[in-house]
């Protein structure tokens, strides 16, 4: 099965997470199809803290792909945040 999940990167707690597609048979931070984004919880300053491709999020959902809890929360809130204009030209 495909799910779309939160491989872990950084340095030790400084945590810093990308948003895969994989197979959900695979390790945690091991292969994925396509890094879609990516989630730094500890941003500061200038630094992105969250950043999501969602035309690949709505290809891969309708490919039978399945978001993790966080994944799923994450998508909502980016979605939310979004400025007008882009939310409108993604459509």
């Amino acid at each position: 099965m495909v799910t779309i999940r939160l491989a872990r990167g950084g340095a030790k707690r400084r945590p810093f997470y990308h948003i895969v597609v994989t197979d959900s048979r695979n390790r945690r931070d091991g292969r994925y199809i396509e890094r879609i984004g990516l989630f730094n919880p500890i941003a500061t300053g200038n630094e992105t803290p969250l950043r999501i491709d969602l035309e690949r999020i709505d290809y891969w959902m309708g490919q039978g792909a399945k978001a993790s809890d966080r994944v799923r929360d994450l998508v909502k809130e980016y979605r939310k945040n979004q400025p007008e204009s882009q939310a409108t030209e993604a459509a």
